[in-house]
């Protein structure tokens, strides 16, 4: 019984040794993550359409006369004259139908399509696109589109009060578009093999040639990629290794990509995005908000009994000011925690947040760039 305990835990054991063995490896961004293959890129489509079967939420004809032309158009090649007639549905809308074509797609694939109101529809809920052609930028049709929506969107409205959820306007067809026309070219047809950064950086076209070529030292016994610049990286393919394999292998690649010093503002939505590498030299900074609010209470002046004065509106204001104490705090960013350790210090809204950042790059203390958008 002892014997068989302890063949048990030295069992458990090994387990557990192979499990630390076989742990997660090194944290890193693979290569087809940060890089792209020249030439290797989606199409762009896009189509006009009418939606159909929805209840009471389309187009008013009267309003959208291309959807009444449109309508009028297609009953005319089904055989259906209603030149003369004035038309009064509401059950059909105008749309435009956009798509990406994935690169190499066969003929007789499937894509998914987006489907937009262009009229006054209130919503597409419940409708179906009736077959509509999906050109490119060449003029040329691509594939055809057809299909219920998924619309998340929706609205209601009563007398008083109207609310609404997403957006009703536009859904989507998944699968809803067949391909009928390829694109020229394929993949053994390009001319060399080039990968191109999405964030271009010197450092990182650096790195991504040194871990291509350490693979195809182990694998070919010899170097394969040059960095051309800060955006491309060429590859030389070996003869002893298909083109398609030897994408794929080099895409599993991992590094850790460098990024630029940015910080990132949105007035708008009073958002700050500060990246990894910003650093703040010493500076003091304080902040105090100001309030100033100014009210309206006019009075009512009346004329004595049996005057012949006039019943007046007397103006009266009153103004208040107010400022808030503001602390002085000393920022220093080594890194990005401590960077934002020092501006919550200072306890700031987002809005003031992005004032510092402004004035502290004004002046000279922050290290990185300032984006506002």
């Amino acid at each position: 019984m002892r014997a068989r305990l302890i063949a048990l835990l030295l069992g458990l054991m090994a387990g557990i040794g192979l499990a630390l063995l076989a742990g997660p490896a090194d944290a890193g961004t693979r290569i087809k993550d940060i890089a792209t293959l020249k030439g290797v890129r989606d199409n762009q489509l896009f189509g006009y359409g009418l939606v159909t079967g929805l209840q009471g939420t389309g187009d008013t004809l009267r309003n959208a006369q291309f959807t009444e032309q449109s309508l009028q158009s297609l009953l005319d090649r089904l055989g259906i004259n209603v030149r003369d007639a004035r038309l009064r549905t509401r059950n059909i809308a105008a749309v435009m139908v956009t798509a990406d074509l994935p690169p190499y797609t066969g003929q007789g694939s499937r894509i998914d399509v987006t489907v937009t109101s262009l009229g006054d529809a209130t919503s597409l809920k419940g409708g179906t696109l009736l077959m509509t052609t999906l050109t490119g930028g060449d003029g040329l049709v691509y594939a055809a589109a057809q299909g219920p929506l998924a619309v998340s969107g929706f609205t209601v409205q009563g007398q008083a009060e109207q609310l609404t959820q997403g957006v009703p306007t536009a859904g989507r067809i998944p699968n809803g578009a067949l391909i009928e026309r390829e694109v020229p070219g394929s993949f053994r047809d390009l001319p060399e093999l080039v990968f191109e950064l999405k964030n271009p950086d010197f450092k990182t076209a650096i790195q991504i040639a040194d871990a291509i070529n350490a693979y195809a030292l182990a694998r070919f016994r010899h170097r394969i990629a040059s960095p051309r610049d800060q955006r491309a990286v060429a590859i030389q393919r070996p003869r002893e290794m298909a083109q398609t394999r030897l994408v794929a292998e080099i895409g599993d690649l991992t590094i850790e990509p460098d990024t630029p010093a940015r910080v990132v503002v949105d007035q708008r939505t009073g958002t700050v995005v500060i990246g990894r590498n910003v650093q703040v030299s010493t500076v003091a900074v304080t902040h105090g908000n100001l309030t100033v609010r100014v009210s309206e209470a006019p009075e009512v002046s009346q004329p004595a009994p049996f005057s012949r004065g006039e019943t007046t509106v007397v103006p009266r204001t009153e103004l208040a000011a107010r400022e808030e104490p503001g602390k002085l705090a000393i920022l220093r960013g080594s890194d990005l925690q401590t960077l934002v350790r020092g501006l919550n210090s200072v306890g700031l809204k987002p809005s003031d947040i992005i004032a510092i950042l402004q004035a502290v790059k004004t002046a000279g203390a922050l290290q990185a760039e300032l984006v506002v958008q």
